[in-house]
C-alpha cells in the first residue's frame, strides 16, 4: 500500500508541475501541425494484460522522468500538460472503492480546492475498476485528472490521465475516450 501512495504522489507531482509550468497551451498545441497529423497508437503493457489507445501527439516519456522503475510508464505530449501514467503496483486485498476513497483523501490533503467530479465503479470490458475524476488547481491553473484503479493478477493497476482543464467538458470527454479504449485481461 505504501508503494501505491508513493506512486500516486509521483502522479500528483507530475500533474502539479504541468499545472505550474506557465506555458501557453496554444503555443504548444500549434507544434507546426505535427501533433494533429499523427494517428493514435495502441499501447500494450504488463505482458499484454493491459492495452489502451494513446492519443495523437503523445509519446512514451518513461525514461525522461528520472526513474528506472519498470512498473511505471509515462506518456505525454510535447508540452507535458497532457499525460497518462500507468503504475503496476503491489498485490492488495483491499477493495477498489476503499483505495479510491484513500486516494481522494490524499488529493484533498494536497489541494484544498480539489473538485471531485466522479468516484464510481465501472466495468472495463468484463474487469471491475474504480474511476476517480477530479479537477486539481495550482497557481491559478487547473488540470483534469481521471484515475482508474483495477487489479491485474491480484496486483493494483493505476492509470492516471491528466489534461488541462480550461475547458472541463472537453477534458472530460477526451479522458473518457481514452478510458473507453482500456482493455484488461
Amino acid at each position: 500500500m505504501r508503494n501505491l501512495l508513493k506512486y500516486a504522489g509521483i502522479g500528483l507531482l507530475v500533474v502539479g508541475l504541468a499545472a505550474c509550468d506557465g506555458k501557453d497551451d496554444k503555443a504548444a498545441a500549434d507544434d507546426n501541425g505535427v501533433s494533429s497529423s499523427q494517428s493514435s497508437q495502441t499501447v500494450t503493457l504488463m505482458d499484454g494484460k493491459l492495452s489502451f489507445s494513446l492519443p495523437a501527439g503523445m509519446s512514451d516519456q518513461s525514461g525522461k522522468m528520472g526513474t528506472q522503475a519498470n512498473n511505471m510508464h509515462v506518456y505525454a505530449d510535447a508540452s507535458g500538460q497532457k499525460a497518462i501514467i500507468v503504475i503496476a503496483g503491489d498485490a492488495t486485498n483491499e477493495g477498489l472503492d476503499v483505495l479510491a476513497k484513500r486516494l481522494e483523501a490524499q488529493q484533498r490533503n494536497r489541494d484544498a480546492q480539489l473538485q471531485v467530479v466522479t468516484n464510481k465503479s465501472l466495468d472495463l470490458k468484463g474487469q471491475p475498476a474504480q474511476q476517480l475524476d477530479s479537477v486539481i488547481s495550482a497557481k491559478g491553473q487547473s488540470s483534469w485528472s481521471s484515475v482508474l484503479l483495477s487489479k491485474v493478477d491480484g496486483k493494483l493497476l493505476t492509470l492516471q490521465i491528466t489534461l488541462p482543464a480550461e475547458n472541463q467538458q472537453q477534458s472530460q470527454t477526451e479522458a473518457e475516450n481514452i478510458i473507453n479504449t482500456v482493455v484488461l485481461k
